[in-house]
């Protein structure tokens, strides 16, 4: 992402884990593990939309983690329609959020299939960990079931769809969201990579971490 971007290997469930860590310039809120799209489209952990989601952690004073699904990259392994993805995402947590067995506060983030997985990841760590922010952006919820967020949750969670996205229907994700009466916020005009629209994106998402934890 820039000159100061930390690449390094952790051991992950299926072998070696690529990650990518970005550091504030000041002290640290906490860490922020962003998950990428999907392996099999060319996802990994430098696309635009998830460097977009690191930015904005970074400015607003996380660390941000990005990394590399198994079979993408450096990353060990072959792709596993989102169960060994959800494993690969604990296991960043872990070793990011929680060195030597210290918690520290958590923020958990994704764009499309990363959004799907981290709404998996949600849902199995939101009981034992205190997980601050949740950011979902083009989630997933087509190919398979996106987890749902729990209500308690809602005010700490930030949804942005595209208005035009045709990779994941905005009709699908009003599917998903309202039965939960999970607000989702819509940008009109753009599709599901927000060609022209990052800046606003990265906006939207500060502005998201600057507002009180609920």
């Amino acid at each position: 992402m820039n000159s100061q971007t930390r690449k390094s290997t952790i051991e992950g469930p299926a072998g070696a884990l690529e990650i990518a860590l970005d550091a504030p310039a000041g002290d640290s809120r906490g860490v922020a593990v962003i998950a990428h799209p999907h392996p099999l489209f060319g996802g990994t952990l430098d696309n635009k939309v998830v460097q977009t989601l690191a930015r904005a952690f970074v400015q607003s004073g996380w660390t941000a983690v990005r990394f590399n699904f198994r079979g993408v990259g450096g990353s060990a392994g072959s792709h596993d329609e989102g169960r060994g993805e959800l494993d690969d995402f604990l296991a960043v947590v872990q070793h990011a959020a929680a060195p030597g067995g210290k918690q520290v506060t958590l923020a958990l983030a994704g764009f499309s299939f990363g959004a799907f997985v981290t709404t998996h990841a949600f849902e199995r760590l939101r009981t034992s960990r205190n997980i601050e922010k949740l950011v979902l952006v083009g989630t997933s919820v087509s190919r398979a079931a996106a987890a749902p967020i729990d209500p308690a949750a809602h005010l700490k969670t930030l949804v942005v769809h595209g208005e035009q996205d045709d990779t994941v229907l905005l009709s699908a994700v009003m599917d998903w969201a309202r039965p939960q009466a999970l607000p989702v916020t819509v940008v009109p005009g753009v599709g599901h990579f927000f060609h022209g629209q990052l800046p606003l994106l990265k906006h939207l998402v500060t502005r998201h971490l600057s507002s009180p934890v609920a």
